[in-house]
């Protein structure tokens, strides 16, 4: 897989210029554990790509293949990281300890490593990074492939979820399926949220290549594919890759109606890939032989569940602003989200953005209308901001964005844009992003 499979791997090494800028940097201890999961992927040679193979070899001395336990893993193009926190919560509910793995984090990488919800304390995450290290050392000098990292949360968070004694493993593909190191990891269930054309020349040419690439997570060991309704095309070339790979006929199972009440799960578009995520767990203890978990059970820990940067509401601190932030990234989510703050508040003051050029920026200009908007523009180079905007918004730097200028826009304001941006907005408002939800 290129090297750009990993560019939100490129966008978590930071710093932030939000809560980096405030705290002048992360304490030493969590600069060095980020280190180890990216040092192979910065001194990559040009052109040089991912190695599987590495990996592999990797996982095998840190002991965590097979995994030991049952495993769903969570591909797609969009709301994977809400299908893999509901799946784990519906994990949870049945009383399973379940250890999940996402990509990227919210705030920091801590946030890709739980169990039950909870991320891993700095203490383990520096625990983690010193054992990784060693095992890393262990290996043959690299010779055409460099462990990414991506990859290597993964390795890590299966490591740290037997260490703990998880019952059961939720795991979050980075972005694609055959060549992302989920693929080490026999899943029994796959769970595919909606595929469409993110990371075209990246997984695939079309929409049907890419939606090939991810399915190609599955093997002989799956017993049943979840997944989200997809385009004629997309959902031809998961059941033909999926037939292919594990020998049934019939596998995939569409999630038209939810396995749980609406109630209980998220509004917006992340709600069909919740549906997904839960109806994923349960066709897992269905497989498992386990019992599912009772229905008032069921809506105790649901209920607890929060989604930090998706349709989630904050206060800035010390001011009266309240923000609604959101991951979306074309005009449909742009639309959405308008609708979901309009609501709640009878006026938005104003719109912060950030959508770099490959992002469905005349979708969000169109859904947007007249609002006042902010834009904002990150500073990595692989990140374009070259695209004309309507003359009546503010153009800035992510540096420039503080709490008191987001606080000084009014008492309603929408943040929305990728996942990275959104991330920056979190920390802005210092939100707490370590527990996702409570297992009883």
């Amino acid at each position: 897989m290129p090297a750009e499979s990993d560019l939100c791997s490129l966008l978590a090494l930071g710093p932030r210029p939000g809560r980096d800028a405030r705290e002048g940097a992360c304490n030493h201890g969590q600069v060095t554990a980020d280190e180890v999961f990216f040092r192979e992927w910065q001194a990559r040679a040009a052109g040089e790509t991912r190695s599987l193979a590495r990996a592999r070899a990797l996982a095998e001395v840190l002991g965590v293949l097979p995994a030991g336990v049952p495993v769903l893993v969570v591909v797609g193009s969009k709301g994977k990281g809400t299908a893999a926190t509901y799946a784990s919560a519906c994990l949870a509910a049945a009383g399973l300890r379940v250890g999940t793995v996402t990509s990227p984090g919210l705030r920091g990488n801590r946030d890709r490593i739980r169990v039950n919800g909870q991320a891993v304390s700095e203490a383990e995450f520096a625990s983690l990074a010193e054992r990784l290290e060693r095992a890393i050392g262990s290996l043959p000098p690299r010779t055409g492939g460099y462990l990414a990292p991506t990859g290597l949360f993964t390795l890590s968070g299966v490591v740290q979820a037997r260490e703990r004694g998880a019952d059961a493993l939720v795991l979050e593909a980075g972005m694609g399926g055959l060549g992302d190191e989920v693929s080490l990891f026999r899943p029994e269930v796959v769970a595919i949220t909606p595929i469409f054309s993110e990371h075209v020349g990246v997984l695939g040419d079309t929409p049907a290549a890419i939606a090939t690439e991810k399915a190609g997570v599955v093997d002989a060991l799956t017993r049943h594919v979840v997944s989200a309704p997809q385009t004629p095309a997309v959902a031809e070339a998961l059941e033909r890759t999926v037939e292919a790979r594990t020998r049934k006929k019939g596998l995939v199972e569409y999630v038209e109606i939810a396995d749980v009440p609406q109630e209980h799960l998220p509004p917006g578009l992340v709600q069909r890939a919740a549906q997904v995520g839960c109806s994923a767990a349960l066709r897992l203890l269905e497989g498992e032989g386990l019992a599912l978990p009772d229905a008032e059970r069921l809506e105790a820990v649901l209920s607890t569940v929060v989604l930090p940067g998706r349709l989630s509401w904050h206060r800035v601190p010390g001011a009266d602003t309240e923000v609604l932030a959101d991951c979306a990234i074309n005009g449909t989510g742009v639309a959405m989200a308008l609708v979901t703050a309009r609501e709640r508040w009878a006026n938005i003051d104003h719109v912060v953005l950030c959508l770099p050029d490959h992002k469905d920026l005349d979708g969000a200009i169109a859904a947007l209308g007249a609002l006042p908007v902010t834009f904002v523009r990150l500073p990595y180079e692989r990140l374009r901001f070259t695209r004309p905007l309507p003359s009546s918004w503010e153009v800035i730097e992510a540096a420039e964005l503080t709490p008191d200028r987001l606080a000084g826009l009014g008492r309603h304001v929408v943040a929305l844009g990728t996942v990275y941006f959104i991330g920056q907005i979190l920390d802005l408002v210092d939100a707490d992003t370590t527990r996702l939800f409570t297992a009883p």
